[in-house]
Parts: C-alpha cells; sequence; structure tokens
C-alpha cells in the first residue's frame, strides 16, 4: 500500500507546500491541467500525492484515508472533535500564518477586553431582548474560547461569506473570524480586543492515526519523515 500524502490543491498554500517539500528532498508537483487533481512525488519511493482542498485534509485525516496531510491549524481544531485522538501534528511549516480573533465595533469605546464584552453583552440582552451575536465560521472553537473566559450572554450567527461585513449589515454585533494582517477589520470599522487572540494558526504537517500503516507501508512513511528531517509524531 502506498502512503498517501494529501496538500492543498490551489493558490498560494498549495504553492508554498510544494515549495517546502522541494527544500527537504522531495518534489511535489501537479500533472495535468489546474483542474485535475493529479500529482506526482519524486526522492520519496511509494508516495501518492493527493490533492484537496485544506478544508477537505482534516477530514481526510481522521477517517484514515490519507496518512500526512498540510492544512492550517484552525481547519484541524475546528473540524474534527478530540482531534488529538486521531491526528498527531508532526512539524509546523513557518507560512499560512493567520490568527483567529474577536473583534468588536470600533466605535465601542468601553469594550476593550472580554470582561468588557461580558458586561456589554448582558447589557445588550437587557437593552434588546435577544442575545448579542457573534459571526462566525468557527463554532467550536470560538464556544470553547469564550466558554473558558466567561463569556456567556451571545448567540453564533454562521457566516460563510464575508464575516468581516456582517456588522455593517446588521445582521451580528461582532465577530471571530481569521486574519493575517488586520486590514480588512480595520476597513470594516472593527478592532481586535486586546484579549481576543483565540488562537495562531499556521499550516502545519499532520499524521493520521488512523491511516493503516503496517509493514511495507509503516517503513514507507518512516522513510519519508526521514528524509523530511522529521521524526514520527505518536
Amino acid at each position: 500500500m502506498t502512503v498517501k500524502l494529501g496538500l492543498p490543491s490551489k493558490g498560494r498554500l498549495m504553492e508554498q507546500a510544494f515549495d517546502w517539500f522541494a527544500a527537504r528532498g522531495v518534489a511535489v508537483r501537479r500533472t495535468g491541467s489546474d483542474r485535475e487533481y493529479a500529482g506526482a512525488v519524486e526522492g520519496a519511493d511509494g508516495v501518492e500525492l493527493v490533492l484537496l482542498s485544506a478544508g477537505e485534509i482534516p477530514r481526510e485525516l481522521a477517517a484514515g484515508r490519507i496518512h500526512l496531510g498540510v492544512t492550517g491549524t484552525d481547519l484541524v481544531r475546528e473540524k474534527i472533535p478530540l482531534w488529538s485522538e486521531k491526528i498527531a501534528e508532526i512539524a509546523r511549516l513557518g507560512f499560512g500564518h493567520a490568527d483567529l480573533v474577536l473583534a468588536v465595533p470600533r466605535a465601542w469605546i468601553d469594550v476593550d477586553t472580554l470582561d468588557d464584552l461580558d458586561a456589554a453583552a448582558a447589557a445588550f440582552r437587557a437593552a434588546h431582548g435577544h442575545r448579542l451575536r457573534i459571526a462566525t465560521k468557527y463554532h467550536t472553537l470560538v464556544r470553547d474560547f469564550l466558554k473558558a473566559n466567561g463569556v456567556a450572554d451571545y448567540r453564533l450567527v454562521d457566516s460563510q461569506g464575508a464575516t468581516e461585513g456582517t456588522v455593517k449589515n446588521l445582521t451580528a454585533e461582532a465577530i471571530a473570524d481569521i486574519t493575517s494582517s488586520g486590514e480588512t477589520l480595520r476597513a470594516n470599522h472593527l478592532k481586535i480586543l486586546s484579549d481576543g487572540l483565540i488562537l495562531q494558526s499556521q499550516a502545519t504537517l499532520f499524521r493520521s492515526r488512523i491511516a493503516p500503516a503496517e509493514g511495507a507501508t509503516g517503513r514507507r512513511l518512516a522513510a519519508l519523515l526521514e528524509t523530511l528531517g522529521l521524526a514520527a509524531a505518536g
């Protein structure tokens, strides 16, 4: 059985992942057109390249359909319950950096911390009769973060589009979203709470704990990791 390596199928993340492997003696490349999700691996025997969206890679790792995969820390922790039982982090790759943050309108001059947000949420409910809405794609991470910090009087609103615009469009009062520079938040008159960093994410190489890796497959997997200068995580 071949070792299946899942990499992002397009964009800057794909290019940076290809470069990272190439710099360590394993050449991965796309074959065919940009519309074909086929690829080749050189420099490692018995390794098959599987091109997937970054959002699909956590699911495939957790199901054991790929042995290794590169995706964002945020996606693994958001999408896979009890992720560390199914997936092991092998190496952080140093690109694809982004922070998951909690942001409120810049006009809320009295709201700078999570304690301030908790007080504002209680006041909001008293004034409006419903809970303060926080728009996000990251329900699990945000809910766990707010619970750990004692913020309770809110409800999450699902956002799969331009989350930063939900406050302006009056569909939410605050947001939790990924940002790399903060420019989009500032352009939409939002500010990050001083203690509102939920997660620092980056592209990471993960290994499936579920994918079968006995015999020749295990030896190929170990050889690939050795070529990359990495040790297998438990």
